[in-house]
């Protein structure tokens, strides 16, 4: 029975894409991985380390193993853009072009003014915001109004926040539905937290998102009608349609994405395993804290190792990859445009094999429809 696991390393990006100044300057000199190392000193991850991280680029503490049993390299995104869903979706088949609107200078007017109307209240924010910041800054203006936050950032996104209790996470959810059936955006997010004071307020697990779907059909889809069986794990559940033959297991933070993890290499059935570990991104990336970020990335190498490597089975196939960069070193608070790393290893992989830059995250797409469909090694 062969497996497939792609974990996807969410804001691990591995140096500045070729255009990343048409997303804006905040981009240039952007690598996630390498900066967050050099910030810190070093970091000491020597199960990535053995896999090859380091023949990827220059990692403080990660050397680089040109006799690694893996496959390595740099993915280049062909989509316009620079966030979960284009990411995702790319690994899955479907490159985006044109981008996806965005809104730098806040939401218009008129597109504020018709979705008050449409959930017969006002709302407050409107413009691009740290969603923690915005909190401080709006939090208790909330609480004494019943006006839910609405902003934006770098990204496609609708965000809504409200307190889980004093405006109710049902309504947060229902008003958020409507924003999804009323507006252009890639995602709509619900943003709910809980405190009292800008002191106190803090973001709960209970986000929920709501992305376009996909406009074509994708690998996942190709994986159903012939049979095969996925199961996602963290966000990737909230990014594609519900498909015969799946699983949809909705963890919320890197231990539980990884204890899932552990409990799928151990016993899972599916053909193809689809996880995303958002704690990189959410925690540090866009609170720009390195030092949390490289903590994270050691914690997850130790998980990775002792773990998760020792119950893989003869035939299973691992890619570990991201989905954009967000790199906590730069002033920007926002995603990065960087390559992705690709290492891709496993029982069968033997012999090293650098793959260089290759072009298009849908790379991912051709190794496992190949592998899972057509039986070939990538």
């Amino acid at each position: 029975m062969r497996r497939f696991f792609l974990i996807v390393l969410d804001g691990c990006g591995c140096g500045e894409l070729p255009d990343a100044l048409d997303y804006g300057a905040g981009d240039l000199g952007s690598h996630t991985l390498a900066n967050t190392a050099r910030a810190v000193g070093s970091v000491r991850l020597p199960t990535l380390e053995r896999l090859g991280l380091g023949n990827l680029a220059e990692i403080a503490g990660v050397a680089a193993n040109p006799t690694a049993q893996s496959h390595w390299g740099r993915l280049a995104e062909k989509s316009k853009g620079k966030d979960t869903v284009t990411g995702h979706w790319e690994m899955m088949g479907v490159v985006t072009d044109p981008a996806f609107p965005i809104y730098p200078d806040g939401f218009p007017a008129e597109l504020i003014a018709a979705y008050e109307a449409a959930i017969g209240t006002k709302t407050m924010g409107h413009y691009p915001a740290s969603g923690t910041e915005i909190l401080k800054q709006l939090g208790e203006e909330h609480l004494r109004t019943g006006y839910p936050i609405v902003y934006t950032s770098a990204d496609s996104v609708f965000q809504v926040a409200a307190h889980e209790t004093h405006f109710g996470l049902e309504r947060l959810y229902e008003i958020c539905e409507i924003a999804r059936a009323t507006l252009p955006l890639c995602r709509v997010i619900a943003r709910p937290f809980v405190g009292e004071s800008a002191a106190s307020f803090k973001r709960t697990e209970n986000r929920k998102d709501w992305p376009l779907p996909p406009p074509y059909p994708t690998t996942l889809d190709r994986l159903s009608e012939a049979g095969k069986r996925v199961h996602f794990i963290g966000k990737t559940c909230e990014l594609f349609p519900e498909a015969p033959g799946q699983r949809r297991e909705l963890t919320t933070n890197n231990p539980a994405h990884c204890a899932a993890l552990t409990e799928a290499v151990r016993h899972s059935d599916a053909d193809f395993i689809f996880a995303n570990l958002e704690d990189f991104d959410m925690l540090y990336g866009h609170r720009n804290d390195p030092v949390g970020f490289a903590r994270l990335l050691e914690e997850f190498d130790t998980w990775l190792g002792a773990e998760f490597l020792p119950h893989l089975r003869p035939d299973d196939l691992v890619g570990i990859t991201a989905d954009h960069g967000n790199d906590p070193t730069t002033p920007s608070t926002d995603h990065s445009r960087e390559y992705a790393p690709l290492l891709l290893f496993g029982p069968r992989i033997t012999t090293p094999k650098n793959l260089g830059e290759r072009p298009g995250f849908d790379w991912w797409s051709g190794a496992v429809l190949g592998y899972l469909v057509e039986g070939e090694m990538p």
